[in-house]
């Protein structure tokens, strides 16, 4: 049996954003391979006894890659309806290149990199792996096979830190492969409602929630056009729909609630600030993994 690849040739700051269309698209794992990170790796505290030169001699180009079924013939479709409608928020690509791969060279080798994440509230692991929980660790079970995210993404890594969702009604918008709003459910959440424009994610979040036996409404919904309303929101998307949100965020949030924001690249964070602050929030708490920031917010009073 062989899979079809499909690489996305882009640049260093745009990669992440690729890489979510993918998952947008249905993509079960995606690989970037990126000279960048292997050069800001080398600047770190990280101690090298040996270095591959021929890394250092890569192409700045970018290189975003999947796979799928060999006769799958919409998921290419609907990635490059994606990729067309994230150029609209000024993310740029190049060539898009397909391939063939061997199933069994690729089903064995893509799950060495998969490890348990550990979070502040949870734990995500891989169903493969046999994990001792600690007492009192709270886990989620996953499969990046069948997901649109794994939780180790920057700005997923992010939300599941700056949570606070004990005995609160969630909302996770966005939702994508519905980490988040699971996790809250695990967490201790009192319900949870996630939803995507996007068939696909939903039925891949429906899928995880199942796997965690989780209870939650799923739905594909556009949360501006909804009535919804939690204690607690999450939005992990791309900065330019973030600022769209702005002003209208608020009618699905209660009282005393909070939103967490993320995804924003730090380019792109005083734009993000300044429309919540003049949509009447303040800032909690901040965070940030490499370039990318995530913020918690309130109402101000």
């Amino acid at each position: 049996m062989k899979y079809k690849t499909i690489t996305v040739f882009t640049n260093h700051n745009d990669a992440d954003l690729i890489s979510s269309a993918m998952f947008d698209a249905g993509a079960g794992g995606v690989s970037i391979l990126d000279k960048q990170d292997f050069l800001d790796l080398i600047k770190s505290d990280v101690i090298w006894d040996y270095v591959d030169e021929s890394v250092l001699m890569q192409s700045d180009e970018v290189k975003v890659s999947t796979i799928c079924d060999v006769d799958d013939n919409e998921f290419l479709k609907r990635l490059e309806t994606r990729l067309e409608e994230m150029k609209a928020y000024g993310v740029k690509y190049g060539e898009i290149v397909t391939g063939e791969i061997d199933a069994a060279d690729y089903e064995n080798e893509w799950k060495k990199y998969y490890k348990p994440i550990v979070t502040k509230h949870v734990t995500i692991v891989p169903t493969w792996i046999k994990y001792e929980k600690s007492d009192g660790e709270r886990i989620m079970r996953l499969d990046p096979g069948m997901a649109f995210g794994t939780g180790s993404h920057a700005t997923t890594r992010m939300c599941l830190e700056l949570m606070d969702v004990d005995g609160k009604d969630v909302i996770d918008v966005g939702c994508g492969s519905g980490i988040l709003g699971i996790a809250a459910k695990i967490a201790g959440a009192k319900s949870v409602y996630m939803c995507d424009i996007d068939e696909q994610a939903v039925e891949f979040a429906r899928k995880n929630a199942e796997l965690n036996n989780v209870e939650a409404t799923i739905e594909k919904a556009d949360l501006l056009e909804g009535d919804m309303t939690a204690d607690f929101i999450f939005a992990n998307i791309t900065a330019d729909i973030l600022m769209r949100f702005s002003k209208s965020i608020g009618k699905h949030l209660r009282e005393n609630g909070g939103i967490v924001l993320s995804g924003i690249i730090d380019s792109r964070l005083d734009e993000v600030i300044q429309c919540y602050e003049s949509a009447g929030y303040e800032i909690v708490e901040r965070m940030a993994i490499d370039d990318w920031r995530a913020l918690k917010l309130k109402k101000k009073a």
